[in-house]
């Protein structure tokens, strides 16, 4: 699968992409619901093997309204990568208005349970001017 990941955060070895899209056909414009759908990769460059734990979202609206969301891994799974190893999920955003961000964090684990913060690139939630 070739992406254009268009956002790029390198935190202590590992490397967080992001690419993301408006999908004008999962939202509903009319009702004030504007719908984006983003695809992360992960990827461990260090020499010793790291495990996802948990991910830390701030998601912000364009009336500065800000939704945090805590929770145990992405998308229902705690990815171990060995040296090398990259993981790919996709999950979506939806919005009241029509434009937004996203950054945050991840929690990963080393092999002797050391944590540590790896950052997720802030990200800008844009809906095309036609949708308006």
């Amino acid at each position: 699968m070739n992406l254009l990941f268009q956002h790029v955060a390198i935190t202590a070895g590992v490397t967080v992409r992001v690419s993301v899209n408006f999908m004008p056909e999962q939202s509903r414009v009319e009702a004030g619901r504007w719908f984006w759908v983003y695809h992360i990769r992960l990827e461990n460059n260090r020499e010793d093997t790291v495990q996802l734990r948990t991910r830390h979202w701030r998601i912000t609206d364009s009336r500065g309204m800000v939704n945090v969301v805590d929770g145990e891994g992405v998308v229902g799974e705690t990815p171990i990568l060995a040296p090398g190893q990259t993981h790919d999920y996709v999950s979506g955003c939806e919005l009241t208005t029509n434009y937004g961000a996203m950054e945050g964090h991840f929690t990963f684990a080393q092999s002797d349970g050391t944590l540590f913060e790896v950052a997720i690139p802030f990200f800008p939630l844009s809906a095309p001017a036609e949708t308006i």
